[in-house]
C-alpha cells in the first residue's frame, strides 16, 4: 500500500489512539479508579498498536525490496535461458548483450560488440519500423520482431536507446509453404493452331496419322512431367500438373512446342501449338479461368508459343514462327454484322487509331467512316487524330481535297471531345495497347468500345471492349476494315478515295505485297480495286521529298553489323524521322546475311524511338517486348524516354543477345 491509502491508513490510527484517550479522560469526573485503569490499558494497547505497526512496516518494505529483487533476477535469468534467440542493440546496431539461444542457434562466435549486419543480412530500419520482418540465415528462417525502450532526462532530450531484438525460427513453416507450393495444382489447356485450316485438304488416313504423332508427343512430354493429359476434342487439350513441373516446363522453355513443330503437314506447312498455362492462384476454379485467359493471350500473338499467366502477370515463351492464316471469314461475317448493330443503335461514331498514326492506322479509320456514312447518312462519324502529328498527311490532305461534298473526315481531339456524349460508339482501329491509343481522356470517357486489330496481342490490351476484333494473322487494319465493309449492308458503292486509304494501309504493312501477305490479303486488295482503288495515286501516296531520302541513306550508310542483326543509329533529331527510319530499316534487311535489321534515331520531343524489321528468321517482337515495346514478328518498335541513343543502342544489344540466348 503506497501513496494516499497508506497515508489516509496512518492518520485513521492516531485518530483511534486519540479517541480512546479521550474516551478515558471523560470518566475522570465519575469514577477516578476506572479513570486510571482504562488509561493504562489504552495506554499499552496504543503503544503495543504502534509497535506492531512499525515493525509490520518495516517488514513490508523489505519484502518489497526482496521481491523486487528476486523478479529482476529471474527477469534477466529466464530471457538468458530463454529457448529463443534474443539480443539487445544500441542505437547504431551494435550487439550489447545476447543470451545463449542466440549462441546455440545463429551465432556460435562472440557477439559482443558486433554490428548486426556483419553477422544477419536484415533491413534494421524496416525491422524498427515495421516491428518485425522475416529473414533467412545458414541455420534457418527467422521472423525478428523489435521491442525498443528509451532512456531521457528530466528535460526529456534522449540519454539512450537500446532494442530487444527476438528471433522467432519459422524454418518450418518456410519448408510447409514450400512444399504447399511445390505441390499445387496447376492448369494447362493447349491447342493445335488452326486445326481445321491445315488439315483441311488432307486424307482421312493423312489426319489420323497426325492427330497421333501430335498425342503420342504431348502423352510422353506429360508423362515426364507427371502432368495428366486429357483431350477435350480433337484440337483442345487439359493437363493438370503439380507447379513443381511446371517449373520445369519453363525452365526447358516448353520443348514440346519444339517437338510438335517437327510433325510437317506439306512442305511449307507443320503442326504449331497455343498454350496456356495458370499456375500460383488459391483454387482450381480461378487456376483454369487465368489458364483461359493465358491461351487467349496465346492465340492472340499468333500462336506457336506458350503464355504463363501468374499473379505477378504474363511471361512469353516460344513464338519463333509466324502465325498462318485462317481462310474462314466466319467470324467476320459475326462481327461485321454485331460491329453494324451497335453502330445503329448509336448516336454518333467516333474512330481513333494510335498514337503518330500511319497511312494503316489513317487508312483503315477513314475507310470505316466512309463505310458508316453510307449506311447511315444522317448519322455523325469522323476520325479524331492528331493533325499535325501523324505519318499520314498525303491520306489525309488527298480525301479532304477530293471529298469536299461530305463533312470533314478527321476532327482534332479536342473537337471529338465536345461532339462525344453518353451514346457515342468509339472504335478503335490498328491498336488494342491502351497505352498509345490516340487519347486517353477519349477511351476513359466513351460508354461502348469497338477495337479492329491486327498486331500480336499483349499485356496492356483494351479490356472493356463491346467488340474485340483481333486477327493477328492478317496484314493490316485495313485489310481487315475492307473485309468487314463487304458483309455491311446498304453500301452499294464507296468513294474510291476511300478505297485508296485502305490500300494504302494494306501497301505499308505488307511493304507492297511482299511481308505478311496471305490469300486473304489478295481478296481485300481486290475487292478495293474493284471499288476503284487507283495503284498509281496509292504510290503516290508514299512518295518522299529529297530530305527524307537523304536521311535515309545516311542510315544505311552507318550500318553496323551485330549478331546477324544491322543496326543503325541517328540522334540529329531531323524532320520526319520516323518515316526515314522505318524506310531504312526496310531497305537494310537486303543486305546479305542479316536476319533482322533496327534503327535508332531521336524524336523532337526528346524520346528516343527504335524501328525493328526482320523476314521471318528472327522474332523482332519478341526483342522489342523486353524493351518495353511491341508489334509482329516481322516488324515491331519501342519508344524509351529520358535515354539517349548510345545508351537505346546498349539496351538493344543486350535485348538482342539475350534473345538469341534463349532460343540457342
Amino acid at each position: 500500500m503506497t501513496g494516499k491509502r497508506w497515508t489516509a491508513f496512518k492518520m485513521i490510527s492516531l485518530l483511534l489512539v486519540v479517541i480512546s484517550l479521550a474516551c478515558a479522560f471523560s470518566v475522570y469526573e465519575v469514577n477516578e479508579f476506572r479513570f486510571w485503569t482504562l488509561l493504562c490499558i489504552t495506554c499499552l494497547t496504543a503503544i503495543a498498536f504502534l509497535t506492531l505497526f512499525a515493525a509490520a512496516q518495516k517488514n513490508l518494505h523489505r519484502f518489497v525490496t526482496e521481491m523486487e529483487s528476486q523478479l529482476n533476477l529471474t527477469e534477466r535469468d529466464s530471457l538468458y535461458k530463454f529457448p529463443a534467440p534474443a539480443i539487445i542493440i544500441d542505437s547504431e546496431g551494435i550487439i550489447i548483450w545476447y543470451n545463449i539461444a542466440f549462441t546455440e542457434q545463429v551465432y556460435g562466435n562472440d557477439a559482443f560488440g558486433v554490428h548486426i549486419n556483419s553477422i544477419i543480412d536484415i533491413d534494421l530500419q524496416k525491422t524498427l519500423e515495421n516491428k518485425n520482418t522475416t529473414v533467412n540465415y545458414e541455420t534457418g528462417h527467422f521472423r525478428i520482431s523489435a521491442v525498443t525502450t528509451e532512456k531521457r532526462d528530466s528535460d526529456s532530450e534522449l540519454i539512450s536507446d537500446l532494442t530487444l531484438l527476438y528471433f522467432d525460427d519459422i524454418s518450418d513453416y518456410i519448408t510447409l509453404e514450400s512444399r504447399f507450393n511445390d505441390i499445387r495444382p496447376s492448369v494447362l489447356l493447349i491447342s493445335i493452331d488452326n486445326y481445321e485450316d491445315i488439315l483441311s485438304g488432307e486424307k482421312d488416313s493423312e489426319k489420323a496419322h497426325i492427330m497421333i504423332q501430335i498425342d503420342k508427343l504431348l502423352e510422353e512430354y506429360f508423362d515426364d512431367h507427371n502432368g495428366v493429359l486429357r483431350k477435350l476434342s480433337n484440337d483442345k487439350f487439359i493437363v493438370v500438373a503439380e507447379e513443381r513441373d511446371v517449373r520445369e516446363m519453363i525452365a526447358d522453355k516448353f520443348k514440346i512446342l519444339d517437338n510438335v513443330r517437327n510433325i510437317n503437314i506439306s512442305e511449307k506447312s507443320h503442326v504449331t501449338l497455343s498454350i496456356g498455362i495458370g499456375m500460383g492462384y488459391a483454387n482450381i476454379t480461378e487456376t483454369e479461368f487465368e489458364a483461359k485467359q493465358a491461351l487467349e493471350m496465346s492465340q492472340g500473338r499468333g500462336g506457336d508459343q506458350a503464355a504463363v499467366k501468374t499473379e505477378n502477370g504474363f511471361e512469353f515463351f516460344g513464338g519463333i514462327t509466324k502465325g498462318i492464316e485462317k481462310s474462314t471469314k466466319v467470324k467476320t461475317r459475326y462481327v461485321a454484322t454485331a460491329l453494324a448493330e451497335l453502330i445503329n443503335s448509336s448516336s454518333n461514331v467516333i474512330l481513333m487509331g494510335h498514337r503518330f498514326g500511319d497511312m494503316d492506322s489513317i487508312g483503315a479509320g477513314a475507310g470505316m467512316v466512309g463505310a458508316i456514312r453510307r449506311i447511315n447518312p444522317e448519322m455523325d462519324v469522323f476520325m479524331a487524330v492528331d493533325l499535325e502529328k501523324n505519318l499520314a498527311k498525303p491520306i489525309i490532305n488527298r480525301l479532304h481535297d477530293n471529298l469536299t461534298d461530305e463533312p470533314p473526315i478527321f476532327v482534332s481531339v479536342e473537337e471529338a471531345l465536345e461532339r462525344m456524349n453518353d451514346n457515342t460508339l468509339l472504335i478503335v482501329v490498328d491498336t488494342h495497347n491502351k497505352e498509345i491509343i490516340e487519347s486517353q481522356e477519349l477511351y476513359e470517357r466513351a460508354k461502348q468500345i469497338a477495337v479492329i486489330d491486327h498486331h500480336r496481342q499483349t499485356v496492356n490490351y483494351i479490356d472493356n471492349a463491346v467488340i474485340f476484333h483481333h486477327e493477328p494473322y492478317s496484314s493490316s487494319a485495313s485489310e481487315m476494315t475492307a473485309e468487314l465493309i463487304q458483309y455491311f449492308t446498304g453500301i452499294d458503292k464507296l468513294p474510291s478515295y476511300y478505297a485508296d486509304a485502305m490500300l494504302a494501309g494494306i501497301s505499308l504493312d505488307t511493304k507492297n505485297f511482299v511481308m505478311r501477305t496471305g490469300v486473304r490479303t489478295f481478296e481485300a486488295a481486290a475487292f478495293l480495286r474493284k471499288l476503284g482503288a487507283d495503284m498509281v495515286a496509292v504510290k503516290g501516296l508514299f512518295d518522299n521529298d529529297f530530305d527524307c531520302i537523304k536521311h535515309r541513306s545516311e542510315l544505311i550508310a552507318s550500318t553496323e553489323i551485330y549478331n546477324r542483326c544491322a543496326i543503325a543509329s541517328d540522334d540529329t533529331s531531323v524532320p520526319n524521322a520516323r518515316i526515314s527510319s522505318a524506310q531504312a530499316a526496310d531497305e537494310m534487311l537486303g543486305i546479305d546475311g542479316v536476319d533482322a535489321s533496327f534503327v535508332i534515331f531521336s524524336t523532337p520531343d526528346g524520346g528516343v524511338n527504335i524501328s525493328a524489321r526482320s523476314l521471318g528468321l528472327m522474332n523482332v517482337q519478341i526483342i522489342m517486348e523486353k524493351l518495353g515495346g511491341g508489334g509482329h514478328q516481322t516488324m515491331a518498335a519501342a519508344q524509351f524516354t529520358g535515354i539517349t541513343v548510345s545508351e537505346a543502342k546498349a539496351k538493344l544489344i543486350g535485348a538482342i543477345d539475350e534473345h538469341i540466348a534463349s532460343i540457342s
